[in-house]
């Protein structure tokens, strides 16, 4: 099935005004530079087979679906700058983000209810505001599983917390140290480092003295991909749970034959219902087999897509009141399973996989 692409690269926001008449825009704001750049291709043409999917169904609204690319690895206020632009000058008429927290909350604040916003990865957890729509795990949730998975299977009582430092991290880590109290296990140490942190031998350092059974990391993209490259030459021996790392990120890496290595996700490549094989077969028609791997993130923009046109179809208006008023019980199908907006959120399973090489195995789900 081949896709044809509907995704335009916004270098200002007058081309979205060439655009032809008639379509429904949708601005796909996904990291193409920056740490996370790395999930930009994925994300693409995930986005892209669910447009081609909403089309071939009719549309939006009766109106084809074209995809306005705005890059999010960059700065949260130049992104919403843009954003913000797009939509006052009616040049998209609604918004799927696949990117960092720092630029959800610049995009949530710039947009103010003014157009719909569908989120699609891990979140804080907090309520969502006006037109927004999370459909990822929140931090309360997301690597509960995981924890437990390794205090019960791997004896993991004494925790090292290790993340970026912005908003995301932050509220993991709260939510962690929480759960783990109430496991009696213990926070030996906590490190955030700026994005782009290069120096990661000082890090080792603390972690060799704090003696960590598990570390939880919760760095992000080019920053996961290097501490993980060079977690091998450290001699350190500790297992380590990722909360976002996904197939290009291990691909990245290397793979990892320790068997220690995990990742708490909402989605792998690797889930084995007849929903996953269905899309990966559509995916591997539509791109072909060396294409960009099916991940968490890359599915979330699949998911973003789908759950906008299902928000419309149910409302019949993608004017932010209304959409609201008719969020709850709006349902999409994708690769894992049903998924079921309430209060503007959906609550679906959590998925633990061990790395082994360049794949990853299921572990458990809760």
């Amino acid at each position: 099935m081949p896709v044809t692409d509907p995704v335009t690269v916004v270098i200002d926001p007058l081309e979205a005004h060439l655009m032809r008449a008639g379509t429904f825009r949708v601005g796909l704001v996904v990291p193409v530079s920056g740490v996370l750049g790395l999930l930009g291709p994925s994300a693409i043409n995930c986005a892209m087979l669910a447009a081609h999917e909403v089309n071939a169904a009719g549309g939006i609204l009766g109106r084809q679906v074209e995809l306005v690319l705005v890059d999010g690895g960059r700065g949260p206020a130049e992104v919403a700058r843009e954003i913000a632009e797009l939509v006052r000058e009616d040049a998209v008429q609604a918004v799927v983000g696949t990117h960092a927290s720092d630029v959800r909350l610049a995009v949530e604040r710039s947009l103010d209810g003014t157009a719909p916003f569908v989120y699609t990865p891990p979140y804080e957890g907090t309520a969502p505001g006006r037109g927004v729509y999370y459909l990822g795990e929140p931090a309360s949730l997301q690597v509960g599983p995981g924890l437990d998975w390794l205090i019960e299977h791997r004896r993991a009582r004494r925790w090292f917390l290790l993340g970026n430092d912005y908003v995301w991290p932050r509220l993991v880590h709260a939510s962690a140290r929480a759960h783990l109290a109430a496991r009696s296990a213990t926070v030996v140490g906590e490190r955030l480092v700026p994005s782009g942190t290069a120096a990661v031998e000082p890090l080792f350092e603390e972690l060799a003295a704090a003696r960590p059974d598990a570390v939880l990391l919760t760095l992000i993209g080019t920053d996961l991909i290097a501490f993980n490259r060079a977690f091998a030459a450290s001699g350190l021996g500790c297992a380590r749970l990722c909360g976002a790392l996904e197939e290009h990120g291990l691909l990245a890496i290397g793979g990892d034959a320790t068997g220690e290595l995990y990742a708490a996700m909402g989605y792998f490549g690797a889930i084995g219902t007849d929903a996953n094989l269905g899309l990966g077969e559509r995916y591997a028609g539509a791109f072909g087999p060396d294409a960009p791997l099916l991940n968490g993130h890359g599915h979330g923009c699949y998911e973003g897509v789908l759950m906008l046109a299902a928000l419309a179809d149910r409302a019949g208006t993608v004017a932010v009141p209304a959409l609201d008023a008719a969020a709850d019980g709006t349902t999409i199908t994708t690769g894992r399973g049903p998924l079921t907006l309430r209060g503007r959120r959906v609550r679906q399973r959590v998925y633990v996989g061990r790395a082994d090489g360049l794949d990853f195995d299921l572990v458990t789900s809760a």
